[in-house]
């Protein structure tokens, strides 16, 4: 769908053009004008008069001041001309004046405006009066195959994008005679939710929502007849008010037409706001099937295997299908390698039955050129003809300099945009530097970089997106005071940060894509020109991009080097990653690895995208300044890290979490993530802190902080998700070849819940009240449950240098040591439990819809985990009383000071700790476990340090069922004088 263009947001569709438009290379006198097949905003043409559109819409610019997001849908006389065409293809000239007949160059088009078409040669001129009628801005209305073979059953696919943003949209697709549609075999996905049969739309999950929020299924729809047996599709109740490219994908499956001819497809939609208005269904909004008798579905069959493989067939076999009837027997597949100037047959393997061709051992590195040959029967003829490169295309060879100079956006995009167009291949870049802005990825094309090519951004990415909603008031960051995210309950702009929902501005763009990589040996950079910090929009025009990869709503995704079967681990000593080999001994050699550096806020923005393999990459190898997200995967499935080393970052390495930005949420589920190696200022692995929907089975082996400034192991639900089946080093993705190491981290563990509840409809209050003798005056959440964490598996760890050692920021050399001013924590287990009523200023005038008041971690368990903390607390910190995590509170650095070295745990039910040891350097004298409002649980073959001056091993708080089994304690320091604590 890459190849699919946006006309959201009415007056971005157009770019000045002069008042001459030259058509064609005819020149004789005609002044005679019609639509325009791509035109938007006319109405009509009719003798001498031209009717355009005129209404409003909403469109804010991230400078749009708040309100100032209502404007004209208006067009301007420079870009009238892209409405019409000369009706026999005739050079003409236009030019607009206004009812006095002044000329006219710029501001809108008004009514009793006149258009003037003047022939080339100036012989022949007529005069247009100009008037404008109340309507939508036309959309776009596409095939994605335009052509179809007689008597074949294909599944015929429609993509439309409504010209404008609206709420409470109707969408009108006319059919024509012999497409019969029924509410079985036709699929429909709205603005990227997911593909769905028509009679399940009423049903189709809207994402998580609170109860504010005004929409109760994602549409519905109808279909009826037209006349001559041509059908209509209504879809009624749409929010395409977001917009992330087509707003319907239709497919028909299994459809057949019978006769040969052209079909005519139209399209219109309906505006519920800030106006009613109906579009036109003439210009962009048609498009045209055509039927013929030959073949004319001929296509590549391509693998989507998302691990790169180069095989010495790789690129020298190609499978080619078709649609099957009766009338197609034994084609034979013809073959050119001039251009299609002559053909010959292919020595290929063709079953007929199944509509499918194989060709193999092909010319390395040659442009070949395929089609069909049926000799005879009623299909008899040629089919359209398809291109094939043996091998990897130079970018160089399709004219891109590379030089390091030169600005080579527009020759790489043109060379993707042209592989995209041979149904996809391999674009190589060789040796050489190349100076990027946006580069726009597009379906089936594979970036790949050789050893020596660096690929550079300049300034000057794609602008931020325009959107229906403004974030202005809310733009980065949460207090628990700021009532931003919950001004508009309709907003999804305002539920994220800043960087999660502006898509655009970024190195690498896609959209709606399928089968992309970005591969190789190479090296990708920012350059100090992708900004990392949450005020991106308060900088210049120029200065906004903040992401080197961002991929929304796409499928079949792979990043990374050649891949490499073996495990990546990390040398102490050389302070370097490495292969273990088959034999055990370690290989430093990194020439297989993608360098990453200087990637911004995010070196991968992955937003409901599903099928991703990232590996092999080495983060700030040379320069590890201006970093900050390595890999956000929102709302993403199937995800699969392998084998990554980040130098330095400043934020998570690995983050699967789930946000509003495509204005509805999507869970995330199955990532498989394996031997991540890293030095970070904040979590080397997050789940959260966007979790506005569930997250669920994610596997994590092998791990090694080499520091965090938050928690080695973090997962925090703050928005009502429910997060379960987490498991750290439990074998899932593979042999564990290592136990998980955590060094330098302020916590290692940091698993919680709080209640921000950034999602549509949600709705909060500001509360006066006390809370452990300290007054509180903040937001509290209203309508949108406590989330749910449960299920979490924590096995085989060994944890040291227990505080926050990060090297970020750092100006003397790797890591400093411990010197008692770095932060530190206890590992943490807490859940969430709102105040009670009677200690809120009025009471607490509300109720959760579920009706609980307290949010319980459920089933966690904690095995074979050895924890050794720097200590040195005094006995004063036992009376430390923890607050509960508010809005906006979702970091170890919120919780302040625990009154436990060791295990901290409160409101959880369910708990197991089992084969570990809690130890510290310097005597700790507060508890080594602390149980807060605990219920159930079981703790077994412990070893602890009981400190002098503290008589208690494990504090209990509103603890109950607990069972203690063959706990160890030594007395002040390890080894010295253990006693089994009495069960």
């Amino acid at each position: 769908m890459n190849r699919f263009r946006t006309l959201s947001l009415a007056l971005l569709i157009f770019t000045s053009i002069p008042s001459i438009a030259l058509k064609t290379k005819k020149t004789n006198s005609s002044v005679e004008i019609q639509i325009s097949k791509t035109a938007t905003h006319l109405v009509s043409i009719t003798n001498d008069t031209l009717v355009l559109i005129t209404g409003s819409t909403y469109l804010f610019t991230v400078d749009t001041p708040e309100d100032k997001g209502l404007v004209s849908t208006k067009i301007t006389p420079q870009q009238l001309p892209q409405q019409i065409i000369s009706k026999d293809g005739t050079v003409q000239k236009y030019q607009v004046s206004d009812k006095d007949g002044l000329a006219k160059t710029d501001g809108e088009l008004a009514d009793g405006d006149k258009l003037l078409v003047t022939s080339a040669d100036g012989k022949s001129s007529k005069t247009y009066h100009i008037v404008l009628k109340p309507m939508a801005v036309g959309g776009l209305l596409q095939l994605q195959q335009e052509n179809a073979t007689v008597n074949t059953a294909t599944n015929l696919t429609l993509f439309f994008t409504a010209g404008q943003r609206t709420p409470n949209a109707t969408v009108r697709i006319f059919l024509p005679a012999g497409i019969q549609p029924t509410l079985e075999n036709t699929t429909v996905n709205v603005i990227g939710r997911g593909d769905v049969k028509l009679k399940d739309l009423p049903t189709q999950s809207i994402g998580r929502v609170g109860g504010n929020y005004s929409y109760s299924k994602v549409g519905s729809v109808n279909i009826s007849q037209a006349g001559n047996g041509a059908k209509v599709l209504t879809f009624s109740h749409l929010d395409l008010r977001p917009a992330n490219g087509p707003d319907l994908k239709i497919v028909i499956n299994g459809a057949k037409l019978n006769t040969i001819g052209k079909y005519t497809f139209r399209a219109t939609y309906t505006t519920g706001k800030p106006e009613i208005l109906t579009s036109a269904g003439i210009g962009a909004e048609t498009n045209i099937l055509t039927v013929t008798s030959s073949i004319s579905d001929f296509e590549r069959v391509l693998s989507k295997d998302i691990q790169y493989k180069e095989t010495t067939g790789s690129y020298t076999r190609a499978t080619f299908s078709w649609g099957v009837n009766k009338g197609i027997q034994n084609p034979v597949l013809m073959q050119s390698l001039d251009n299609g100037k002559s053909w010959k047959s292919s020595s290929a393997e063709t079953d007929s039955k199944k509509g499918r061709v194989t060709v193999t051992g092909l010319q390395a590195n040659k442009l070949y050129h395929f089609k069909l040959l049926v000799k005879d029967g009623p299909n008899k003829g040629s089919s359209n003809v398809l291109k094939f490169y043996t091998g990897k295309m130079d970018v160089k060879s399709l004219g891109v300099k590379g030089d390091g100079k030169q600005d080579d956006t527009q020759g790489i995009n043109a060379a993707i945009a042209t592989i995209n167009k041979m149904g996809g291949g391999t674009l190589l870049f060789s040796a050489g530097t190349y100076h990027v802005r946006t580069v726009q990825l597009k379906s089936n094309v594979y970036l790949f970089l050789n050893k020596d090519a660096t690929i550079k951004a300049i300034k000057g990415a794609d602008a931020p997106e325009s959107t229906w909603f403004s974030d202005k008031k809310y733009r980065s960051g949460l207090s628990p005071t700021a009532p931003g995210p919950y001004a508009d309950p309709e907003n999804y702009m305002t539920k994220q940060d800043v960087g999660h929902h502006y898509f655009r501005n970024t190195m690498f763009f896609g959209e709606r894509l399928d089968n992309v990589k970005i591969i190789g040996r190479g090296l990708i950079t920012g350059d100090g020109n992708l900004v990392n910090g949450d005020g991106v929009m308060n900088n210049a025009p120029d200065n906004r991009a903040d992401k080197m990869f961002t991929l929304k709503l796409c499928t079949n995704l792979e990043i990374g080097g050649i891949h490499h079967p073996e495990d990546l681990w990390y040398d102490e000593s050389k302070d370097e990653p490495y292969y273990i080999q088959k034999d055990g001994s370690k290989s430093f050699d990194h020439d297989n690895m993608l360098k990453i550096e200087r990637a911004g806020h995010f070196v991968l923005l992955a937003t409901g995208t599903d099928h991703i393999n990232v590996h092999d990459t080495y983060f700030a190898k040379f320069n590890s300044t201006n970093a900050r997200d390595i890999y956000d995967f929102m709302g993403c499935n199937n995800v699969t890290v392998t084998n990554i080393y980040s130098k330095v970052s400043s934020d998570d390495i690995v983050k699967p979490g789930s946000d509003c930005s495509l204005g509805f949420t999507r869970p995330a589920r199955n990532y498989k993530v394996r031997n991540i190696i890293g030095d970070t200022n904040c979590n080397l692995f997050q789940i959260g802190s966007e979790t506005a929907d569930d997250i669920k089975d994610i596997c994590v082996d092998n791990i090694y902080v080499l520091g965090a400034n938050k928690a080695g192991f973090s997962i925090s639900t703050n928005d009502g998700a429910h997060i379960s089946d987490i498991h750290l080093n439990c074998g899932h993705t593979g042999k564990i070849h290592s136990r998980s190491k955590m060094l330098r981290t302020r916590a290692p563990f940091f698993i919680s819940i709080s209640n921000r509840a950034r999602i549509l409809g949600a709705t909060v209050g500001r509360y006066v009240f006390m809370e452990n003798g300290i007054k509180h005056d903040e937001l509290l959440v209203k309508n949108v449950n406590i989330g749910k964490v449960e299920n979490i598996i924590l096995n085989g760890i060994d944890i040291a240098e227990v505080y926050g050692g990060s090297s970020h920021g750092g100006k003397n050399g790797r890591w400093k040591a411990y010197d008692g001013k770095q932060e530190k924590a206890t590992p943490i287990i807490a859940g969430y439990k709102l105040p009670d009523s009677e200690t809120v200023s009025g009471g607490l005038d509300f109720k959760l819809p579920n009706g609980l008041h307290t949010g319980y971690i459920r089933n966690i368990e904690f095995n074979d985990v050895h924890v050794l903390v720097k200590g040195g607390n005094a006995v004063a910190d036992t009376a430390n009383l923890t607050p509960e995590l508010g809005v906006g509170q979702y970091n170890v650095g919120n919780l302040k000071v625990q009154p436990s070295y060791g295990i901290w745990a409160r409101h959880v039910s369910g708990l197991t700790v089992k084969n570990s040891t809690f130890n510290y350097e310097k005597r700790d004298s507060r508890y080594p476990i602390f149980l807060d409002d605990v219920l159930g649980a079981r703790l077994s073959a412990l070893k602890v340090v009981r400190p002098k001056g503290n008589q208690t091993v494990i504090k209990l708080k509103n603890a109950k069922d607990v069972v203690v089994e063959n706990v160890v304690y030594y007395d002040d320091e390890w080894a010295k004088s253990p006693v089994k604590l009495a069960q």
